[in-house]
This record gives structure tokens, sequence and C-alpha cells, in this order.
């Protein structure tokens, strides 16, 4: 049994090169190589394309509407992120070189935001809810306003 060093930003399926910790040859000759072939496990938060590292996080309605700063995981700390006022749902947000660290520096992390709506509302947030909806009516503004499906 050995140990293997297994280098910062491997992919799925990538060998590793051991020279000299293969079989011996025949007749003394020195041994060959040890090719080992890593399998990168997947993460329940994370996915990764390429050198970089991608993270769905849930917010309110209010953040994305309002603005705010959330805090989002990386491999090592968390780090804050600013989300704008006015962020669409689905919207991803660039982290610099927070993703897969490499000898060369490192990938970003792509911080994409899902809006999740709460399923019950007490009464004091619903009758705020129902008073924006109003307030939002009367200023104009129309979610399907030229939409092809109208």
């Amino acid at each position: 049994s050995i140990t293997v060093r297994i280098p910062a930003g491997v992919i799925d399926g990538q060998k590793v090169r051991l020279a000299g910790q293969g079989e011996a040859g025949p007749n003394g000759t020195p041994a060959g190589d040890l090719f080992v072939t890593v399998h990168v496990r997947g993460d329940e938060v994370f996915t990764r394309s390429g050198d970089d590292l991608e993270v769905t996080v849930p917010v309110a309605f209010s953040e994305v509407a309002l603005g705010a700063t959330i805090t989002v995981p990386t491999l090592d700390n968390p780090v804050k992120v600013k989300v704008p006022a006015g962020t669409p749902n689905g919207r991803t947000l660039r982290v610099k070189g927070r993703g897969i660290p490499k000898r060369s520096g490192a990938g970003d992390l792509m911080v994409t935001v899902e809006v999740k709506v709460p399923k019950d509302l007490d009464p004091s947030a619903t009758s705020a809810l129902r008073a924006y909806a109003q307030a939002e009516k009367d200023s104009g503004f129309d979610p399907r306003a030229g939409w092809a499906g109208l």
C-alpha cells in the first residue's frame, strides 16, 4: 500500500502517474510506473464546470427585489455576496477566484439565485403582500407586458 498525493484541480477520470512505483521489470530491470485513475465524487451543494464551481442559493423575493448581502458556501470559508436590487430569478453572480484551486490560481464560483416562495403566510405578511400587490398594480407594472403569449 502506498500514499498518493492528488494534485488540486484534477478532474474525474484523470490519471496520476507515480514514477517507479509500478511492477518490477523482468530480470532485475527497474520498476515501471503506476497510474492511478481518479474518480471525483459528486457534492450535494456544488457542481463543477471546468475550473468553476456552481452553486444555487435559495433567496427570498424581498432579497432580490430590494437587494441584499447573502452568505454563500465555498470550498473553504463562506463568503458574502451582494445581490443587487431587482435581480431576476435564476441570475448567476460571479465570485472570482473561489472555484477549483489549481497551481495557476483558481476558477470562479458561479452563484445562481433561486427565489423561494413561502407556502404559508401569517395574516400580517398576507396583508402587507396584498398592499404591495395593489401598489404594484397602481404603478402600472405588468409582468406580462410585451409577452408573446398574450
